[in-house]
């Protein structure tokens, strides 16, 4: 992944018509900006998965080295996270978010990565939480919205709960990338589910509660 590019990933087939995501926002230093331009991944053709990008073990190496030698670093911690992250090695990746976080408990995009670890890691639970505490940073944060709706209709089977926050986000942000990808999901959802299209209202079930 480019440094300056944040990935949509993609996650698997949602009912058979379009794909789901799950996106990092992946933001290794203060200089990069939050609200760079999406690049969104293409799917692998039938048959065919993705392959990760590998970890730089030299590189990773000298940067543990920088963490031990500096507790306050941020910036370190969360590039090797993003190096595990890259390589869908979320269970690397989450201590350094974690400890990224303990430095730096107000930044975004580093608690949505982690939540995003903690789906991939099977506990749609945690990640629910962890993005409730992103959206308590910054309520309308586009990349979380949209996650919050894919970890609730893949990992929790909330149909409703995922339209109602991918309702919101369009009329947050319709524009955007993520804007976009949320009316192609529902537009498919409610196509399966025509029953969604009257039930689901913006905030029903946007939090993990």
């Amino acid at each position: 992944m480019k440094p300056e590019s944040i990935v949509l990933a993609i996650a698997g087939t949602f009912f058979g018509l379009i794909v789901g995501w799950v996106i990092g926002t992946q933001q290794p230093g203060p200089a990069r900006s939050a609200t760079t331009p999406p690049a969104a991944t293409q799917p692998a053709p039938e048959g065919q998965a993705a392959a990760p990008a590998p970890v730089d073990e030299g590189r990773a190496a000298t940067l543990r080295a920088t963490a031990e030698q500096d507790p306050s670093n941020v910036v370190v911690r969360i590039e090797l996270a993003n190096m595990y992250f890259d390589a869908e090695r979320p269970a690397d990746a989450v201590p350094w978010y974690e400890a990224a976080l303990k430095i730096a408990p107000k930044n975004v995009n580093v608690s949505t990565d982690l939540g995003v670890c903690y789906y991939y890691l099977g506990d749609a639970d945690r990640a629910l939480k962890q993005f409730d505490y992103s959206l308590a940073i910054e309520p309308n944060h586009a990349k979380t919205m949209l996650n919050v709706g894919v970890v609730r209709a893949f990992g929790k089977q909330d149909l409703k709960g995922a339209a109602a926050i991918w309702e919101s986000l369009l009329k947050i942000s319709p524009d955007t990338a993520e804007g976009q990808a949320a009316r192609r999901a529902l537009d498919s959802l409610k196509s399966a589910h025509p029953e969604l299209g009257a039930s689901a209202q913006p905030g029903d079930g946007s939090g993990s509660r």
